[in-house]
C-alpha cells in the first residue's frame, strides 16, 4: 500500500479541520492533569495530635503537654500524634507517666483544610499506611487501563475508548466524592485511574493519526502536554478555595461534562479503519475532512491496488494481540527497552510530584510551582523535537535530570533555595522526557498495534508509579533518599534510551514488518534491514510467514 500521508496530503497540514482536532483533543486531557494529582491535596496530612476528652476543648494549647507527650520530628519539637499519657487520678495533673495509643481518636487542625480522606477516616499513626496505599491503587487501576484500553481500542477504535473512558473517569470521580468508607473510596478510585490513563493515550494516538507531520509534532509535544500542565496548575487553584476533599473532587469532576459535544466533532481514526479493511468508512471522514477545508477530494481516495494488502489480510489484521509486541527481534527488542524506560520515567515523574508535601513552605505554593515546570518541560521538549535527532532528545533530558537528583545529596542542608531549584529542574527534565515517551512511541510502533503498544508500556509504566507513593514517603525520614534512588535509575535508563532507534522525519510504520532495528545492531545491518524490511510491507502476510 502507498504511504497513508502521501495518499491524503491534498488535504494540507494545517486546515479547520486539523484545527479543530488539535484543540479538542488537547482539551480533553486537562482533567488527566489533576485527576492523578489530587491526592496531594486530598490525603494530605494535618498536625494532628491524640484526643484528650478530659480537657473539653479541641485546640492545640498548652496544657496539653500535661496529657500528651513530646516528640522530634525532622528537627521540631511537637505534640506526638500518636501516643498520650494515661489517666492518672490520684496525680497534680491527671494524668501518669506511662502512654497508650489515642483510643478516643485524634483531632485534627483545621488551619489548612476542612477536611481531607486522612481527617475523614483517621489515616493515621497504624493506618498511616493506608495514605500511600490509597494512591497505589489509583495506579493499580491505571495499570488495567492501560491493558485493557489497547485491547479494545485496537479492536473496536479510538474513537469509542476515547468517550467511553472519558465518562468513566467523570462519574466515577463524582461517586467518589460520595464514598462513606475508605474502601469504597479506593474502589472507585481504581476505576477512576482506569479511566484517566486510557482516556489520555486514546486522545494522544487519535490525534497522532489524524494529524500529519509537523502538526502531529506539535499537537504531541504541545497540545496535549500544555493542557495536561493547565490541569495540573489549576489543581492548587482549586485546592485553595475549597478545603473541604469532597466538594473540592466533584469541582473537579464536574468539567468532564463540558466534553459532551465532542462526540459530534472528532471522528475515527482513518488509519485505524484502514488497518481494518474498512475503506469506504476512511474515506467518509477524509472527504468530510477536505469539505471542512474546502477542498475538492479526488473520485477515487484508496485505489483499489492500493488497499489489495488490507484487504487480503482483513481478517488477520483483527487479531493482533500482545503477543505480537514480541513476534519478531526488531519489535520486540522495541518493546523491551521502551518498558524499562517507562517505568523508570513513570516513578521519578510521579515520586517528584507526590513529594511536594515533604517540601519546605507552603504545599500549594510548591505544587503550583511543579506544576508551573509542566510548562516549560513540555516548551523545552518542544524545541528539542524540532531540532535535535529523536536519540539524542531522550537520552540528554532524563541524564541531565538523574545527574542533578544525584547532586542534591552534596549540597548543604541550609541551601534549600539551591536544592529546591535542583528539584524544579530535574522535574523539569522528566516531565519532558515523560510528554516524548508518547510522541516516540507512536513513531517507534506501527498503526496495528500502535495503540496496543502504548498501552503495553504505559501499563508497565505502572509499576514505577505504583512504588512512587512510597518513595515520596521516604522523604517523611530521609530527604535525600528519594533523590538519590530516582536520580540513579533515571540515569541508567537515559544511557539505555541511546540503542532505540531514529525516527524523525520518517513515515509512521504501518505493519509489524516495518519496525527499525536497535542502533547497537550497526548502520549496515540497520541499511540492510530497513531495505528487506520496505520489501515485506510490499509483499505482506507471504513474506510474514517466512520471517516466522
Amino acid at each position: 500500500m502507498k504511504d497513508y500521508e502521501e495518499i491524503t496530503s491534498f488535504l494540507g497540514e494545517w486546515g479547520p479541520f486539523q484545527k479543530v482536532i488539535f484543540l479538542l483533543l488537547s482539551l480533553s486531557s486537562i482533567p488527566n492533569g489533576y485527576v492523578g494529582m489530587a491526592m496531594v491535596f486530598l490525603a494530605d496530612i494535618p498536625p494532628h495530635r491524640c484526643r484528650v476528652p478530659q480537657l473539653n476543648f479541641s485546640g492545640f494549647g498548652l496544657d496539653l503537654n500535661y496529657s500528651i507527650p513530646l516528640q522530634e520530628v525532622k528537627g521540631e519539637v511537637i505534640l506526638s500524634r500518636c501516643t498520650r499519657f494515661k489517666e492518672q487520678l490520684d496525680s497534680a495533673t491527671g494524668f501518669g507517666n506511662e502512654t497508650e495509643g489515642c483510643l478516643d481518636g485524634w483531632e485534627f487542625s483545621k488551619e489548612q483544610y476542612r477536611s481531607t480522606i486522612v481527617t475523614e477516616w483517621d489515616l493515621v499513626c497504624d493506618n498511616a499506611w493506608k495514605t500511600p496505599f490509597t494512591v497505589t491503587i489509583f495506579f493499580f487501576g491505571v495499570l488495567s487501563g492501560s491493558f485493557l484500553s489497547g485491547i479494545i481500542s485496537d479492536r473496536y477504535g479510538r474513537r469509542f475508548i476515547f468517550f467511553a473512558t472519558l465518562a468513566l473517569q467523570t462519574v466515577f470521580s463524582i461517586l467518589q466524592a460520595s464514598a462513606n468508607s475508605w474502601e469504597l473510596f479506593c474502589a472507585l478510585y481504581f476505576i477512576v485511574g482506569m479511566g484517566q490513563i486510557a482516556n489520555y493515550c486514546a486522545a494522544f494516538v487519535l490525534g497522532s493519526e489524524l494529524l500529519i507531520r509537523n502538526v502531529r509534532i506539535n499537537f504531541a509535544s504541545l497540545g496535549v502536554s500544555m493542557c495536561y500542565a493547565i490541569g495540573y496548575t489549576a489543581l492548587p487553584m482549586f485546592a485553595w478555595f475549597i478545603r473541604s476533599w469532597r466538594i473540592l473532587l466533584i469541582a473537579l469532576s464536574i468539567p468532564g461534562f463540558l466534553y459532551i459535544p465532542l462526540w459530534w466533532y472528532i471522528p475515527e481514526s482513518p488509519r485505524w479503519l484502514l488497518s481494518q479493511g474498512r475503506v469506504k468508512e476512511a474515506e467518509d471522514i477524509i472527504r468530510a475532512a477536505a469539505r471542512k477545508n474546502g477542498i475538492t477530494p479526488p473520485d477515487v481516495i484508496f485505489k483499489p491496488e492500493d488497499c489489495e494488502q488490507l484487504m487480503e489480510n482483513k481478517e488477520s489484521q483483527r487479531l493482533y494481540t500482545w503477543l505480537d509486541l514480541i513476534k519478531t527481534t526488531n519489535i520486540r527488542n522495541i518493546t523491551l527497552i521502551s518498558i524499562i524506560i517507562w517505568i523508570v520515567i513513570s516513578m521519578t515523574y510521579y515520586g517528584m510530584s507526590l513529594n511536594t508535601p515533604n517540601m519546605d513552605g507552603d504545599p500549594y505554593f510548591n505544587c503550583l510551582v511543579a506544576a508551573s515546570s509542566e510548562f516549560l518541560g513540555y516548551g523545552s521538549i518542544w524545541l528539542f523535537i524540532r531540532y535535535t535527532p529523536r536519540r539524542f532528545t531522550l537520552p540528554f533530558t532524563m541524564i541531565l535530570s538523574g545527574t542533578l537528583l544525584l547532586i542534591i545529596k552534596f549540597i548543604p542542608q541550609d541551601m534549600h533555595a539551591l536544592s529546591l531549584t535542583l528539584v524544579m529542574i530535574g522535574k523539569t527534565g522528566v516531565t519532558g522526557a515523560f510528554g516524548f515517551l508518547y510522541l516516540y512511541g507512536t513513531e517507534l510502533f506501527p498503526t496495528v498495534v500502535r495503540n496496543m503498544a502504548l498501552g503495553a508500556t504505559s501499563m508497565a509504566s505502572r509499576v514505577g508509579s505504583t512504588v512512587s507513593p512510597y518513595i515520596a514517603y521516604m522523604g517523611t525520614y530521609n530527604k535525600i533518599l528519594p533523590y538519590i534512588l530516582m536520580g540513579g535509575t533515571t540515569v541508567i535508563a537515559g544511557v539505555l534510551s541511546l540503542l532505540l532507534p531514529e525516527t524523525k522525519g520518517e513515515q509512521l510504520p504501518e505493519f509489524i514488518n516495518q519496525v527499525k532495528p536497535l542502533r547497537c545492531m550497526g548502520t549496515n545491518r540497520a541499511s540492510r534491514d530497513g531495505q528487506r524490511q520496505k520489501g515485506n510491507a510490499q509483499v505482506g502476510n507471504e513474506v510474514n510467514n517466512i520471517q516466522e
